[in-house]
């Protein structure tokens, strides 16, 4: 085996489980779902690592409040930036090779994908139980060329992010077939977005449409991992760069997405 063979290996040697994290369209809040999930896994005492190659829009490193760090490389890759002194948060972002993260990727996609497969194959992660991987919406080539690198590893499966409408649109169908045809498994659907919290009272009201993740599960026989309201204290967290999970601990949203970590982890260990 060369040289180049044992970094693709060794990148993800240490890694337990890779997770994708998809949506059918932007807007749906995968971003937000992607860094609550990784939060709430760190919480539960989980090594957890965030790949984010949503050229569309990395905003991870700033909901993690770490800013454009200047990522350095080692013998095996370019070198996650941790968020905590005990190294059980790890992140790499795509926007943190990008001249500027803030305005559109303006690329052919012959030049996205290689920097896209790139990318994937040369971050030198350390032990981590789950590896979460932020992807850009919908289905493209740059969803295959994080796949074909990945699964020089092994990928455990995809999350899908959706909103309650979900039924009514076929953006989360294409991305069901997009995973049965590419062979990643479905580990389960999120229904972003579903209901409101009010930011005064704390009640969840349903004054948007609910349901529609958990029907299109039904639909599909995938499984419903859960939902997670519209919650301006999880907006207003996640722009401001602060743990959610631990700020508002008790808050039903946090209960939710700490249930669906719960579950999530679940079905790694028995898929």
């Amino acid at each position: 085996m060369d040289k180049e063979q044992n970094n693709e290996i060794g990148s993800l040697a240490n890694v337990r489980h890779v997770v994708l994290v998809l949506s059918g369209k932007g807007g749906v809040g995968k971003s937000t779902i992607t860094t609550g999930l990784a939060l709430a896994l760190r919480q539960a005492g989980n090594k957890v690592g965030i790949l984010d190659v949503d050229l569309c829009g990395p905003s991870i490193p700033r909901m993690l409040s770490v800013g454009r760090p200047d990522v350095h490389l080692c013998d095996a890759g370019w070198v996650p930036v941790y968020t905590d002194a005990q190294k059980s948060l790890a992140l790499m972002s795509i926007g943190f090779l990008l001249d500027d993260p803030d305005k559109a990727v303006v690329w052919r996609g012959p030049k996205k994908t290689a920097l896209i497969s790139q990318f994937v194959s040369d971050v030198a992660w350390e032990e981590l139980d789950v590896l979460l991987v932020d992807t850009p919406p919908g289905t493209s080539d740059e969803h295959l060329a994080v796949l074909e690198n990945l699964k020089k590893h092994r990928v455990d499966g995809a999350v899908l992010v959706t909103t309650p409408q979900a039924v009514s649109t076929g953006d989360v169908r294409r991305e069901i077939t997009f995973c049965k045809k590419t062979g990643v498994p479905i580990l389960g659907i999120i229904e972003n977005m579903s209901g409101f919290v009010c930011p005064h009272c704390s009640e969840c009201s349903n004054i948007f449409s609910k349901g529609g993740g958990e029907e299109l599960a039904k639909l599909t026989g995938s499984v419903f991992l859960g939902c997670v309201p519209l919650d301006p204290q999880l907006s207003s967290s996640m722009e401001e760069g602060k743990d959610f999970m631990e700020l508002f601990s008790n808050s039903a949203t946090s209960t939710a997405i700490g249930g669906i970590s719960q579950t999530l982890l679940q079905r790694l260990q028995t898929t």
